[in-house]
């Protein structure tokens, strides 16, 4: 009798369901396997998360999801550390997706989250998932919608995506919560010369972060300052007015009132049906980008076509071919070679 080899379709099935399971019970260690197969570039995992994601996706969408970004030194993490802390005391279940820059020999996550999450880490309420950003766009994993389902999923009703706050990373998570939410420092006009531009034209709320002791005058000035220039900037939810506002996350001031201003605007959207269309549209947007991404993959993955490529590499770069007359070439041979399978 022939035994079932590991990892068959059989066994990974049956894991799987089981994984399903757990992780509807609200176990963490489950959760935390689920998350690992999505996160996993291995073809022979993409099935089991596939199955295991259609699975629990009628149990996902009830969840307030918020993107947190922040100017460098904004204090995100002691921030999500006491937002996070305050929502589990309010009877709330918090999941927090903090991306890190990966490190450039491990392709690991470097900052160790829940070292710099300290109390939150501890919160039985609470999952901390610090995921490695494998030097994808902005910072952000590739996987962390799918991340954010199988949160859902297991219970946690408000999911924290933090950003690293720099390049594209921003644009990316404005387009995957509902609610956005921008981190600043006291001194608005020197950090306004350093940020990204459009920054601005994103959050739903800035805050003003660290507005204690010597800072709190200072922080009243910058708020000032941002509630001017946002006065001029389109909202980037209509109906809602972003606002500016105060905080300190090491002495937990203002956290109650960013987290009701927070509730606010879900009652407010979903009344007004912009919550839905918004989730809707970045359902539409995912789908997308996951076809380009797969048929990315498709194709440098061709035997084929990685042994032409380097040859085209060097008509680019001797200036015999143009770039655009190149990628035609390979793509017709890419697609012709498919018909014919």
């Amino acid at each position: 009798m022939k035994r079932k080899r590991k990892g068959s379709a059989g066994s990974f099935k049956k894991s799987a369901e089981k994984l399903v399971e757990e992780i509807l019970a609200g176990e963490r260690a489950a959760l935390a396997q689920a998350i690992t197969l999505v996160e996993s570039n291995a073809e022979h995992h993409f099935e089991t998360a596939q199955h295991i994601l259609t699975k629990l996706l009628p149990h996902s969408g009830s969840s307030v999801r918020i993107g947190i970004t922040g100017v460098p030194g904004a204090g995100k993490s002691t921030f999500i550390d006491s937002f996070g802390t305050y929502l589990c005391n309010e009877g709330r279940r918090v999941a927090v997706l903090a991306v890190d820059p990966s490190s450039k020999v491990t392709g690991g996550s470097i900052l160790g989250d829940k070292t710099r999450m300290e109390r939150l880490s501890k919160n039985p309420h609470a999952f901390i998932r610090p995921s490695p950003a494998s030097g994808t766009l902005g910072g952000v994993a590739r996987k962390t919608r799918e991340t954010i389902i199988l949160c859902e999923a297991a219970g946690f009703d408000w999911i924290l995506v933090e950003t690293v706050g720099v390049g594209q990373g921003e644009f990316v998570v404005r387009e995957m919560v509902d609610f956005f939410m921008l981190l600043v420092l006291t001194g608005a006009g020197d950090e306004l010369q350093t940020m990204k531009k459009g920054i601005m034209e994103l959050p739903d709320l800035v805050v003003v972060n660290k507005a204690d002791g010597n800072n709190l005058e200072r922080a009243k000035a910058a708020i000032h300052e941002y509630q001017s220039i946002l006065h001029f900037l389109k909202p980037y939810t209509a109906g809602w007015e972003t606002t500016a506002v105060p905080a300190s996350a090491l002495y937990e001031k203002g956290i109650k009132e960013i987290a009701q201003s927070v509730q606010d605007f879900i009652e407010e959207t979903e009344n007004s049906g912009i919550l839905q269309e918004r989730r809707t549209s970045q359902q539409k947007e995912w789908l997308h980008e996951m076809i380009k991404e797969q048929l990315h993959y498709m194709f440098m993955k061709d035997e084929h076509i990685s042994k032409l490529l380097p040859r085209y590499e060097q008509k680019v770069l001797s200036g015999d071919q143009s770039v655009s007359l190149s990628v035609r070439e390979l793509m017709n041979l890419f697609f012709s070679k498919r018909k014919q399978l």
